[in-house]
């Protein structure tokens, strides 16, 4: 009896000397440091060539050729877009597609602030004529998508395309698949006018 009391006394000792005891501050008014959180960093391709859009018309982009490949049929309306650091844009609509392509020239940032936590969107990296991009969807927004074109150093192009009151919505894959093609364009007249 006396040598099992003894192990039991034993084995409680070596349990309480391999428990970790809790960290020692110095100070005990300060509060323990915040757990650290990490997050996935993505890298964007290299770009081939840096396509500045300070000098750009947003929408002399798309050439009359271009617009009818689109289905991009209505007059080209020039605005200047606040979210976007006041970036020079231009929305074209589709009467016969109805659907509706905004191209802005965003010269306040670069693209990878769609690739933060802060952006809260599904952003996939990709690349469209050798430029990286950022295909953007927005949750609660299905009626629209947009591409993201790395042009330059802290400069992109964003390319919007959404839905524009159809009466059977346009699936979102169907957008995304629409703002790519707008990119490819917008890119090739950008380039072409280099």
């Amino acid at each position: 009896m006396r040598t099992t009391a003894t192990l039991l006394v034993l084995t409680a000792l070596l349990s309480s000397a391999c428990t970790a005891l809790p960290e020692q501050r110095a100070d005990k008014g300060d509060p323990p440091p915040p757990p650290t959180t990490t997050s996935s960093t993505v890298t964007l391709p290299p770009r081939p060539q840096e396509v500045p859009l300070d000098a750009v018309d947003p929408c002399a982009v798309l050439n009359a050729d271009q617009l009818t490949q689109l289905g991009l049929d209505s007059k080209p309306t020039a605005y200047v877009e606040p979210s976007f650091g006041n970036a020079r844009a231009c929305t074209i609509r589709g009467l016969r597609g109805g659907n509706v392509a905004r191209l802005a020239l965003v010269t306040a940032s670069g693209v990878d602030v769609w690739l933060s936590d802060n952006a809260q969107v599904d952003a996939q990296v990709g690349v469209v004529s050798g430029f990286p991009a950022v295909t953007v969807r927005t949750p609660g927004m299905e009626q629209l998508c947009n591409v993201e074109i790395d042009v330059a150093e802290g400069q992109f192009l964003d390319v919007m395309f959404r839905d524009g009151g159809n009466s059977t919505p346009t699936q979102q894959d169907h957008l995304c698949l629409g703002a790519t093609r707008v990119a490819e364009a917008a890119l090739a007249g950008l380039l072409h006018t280099r």
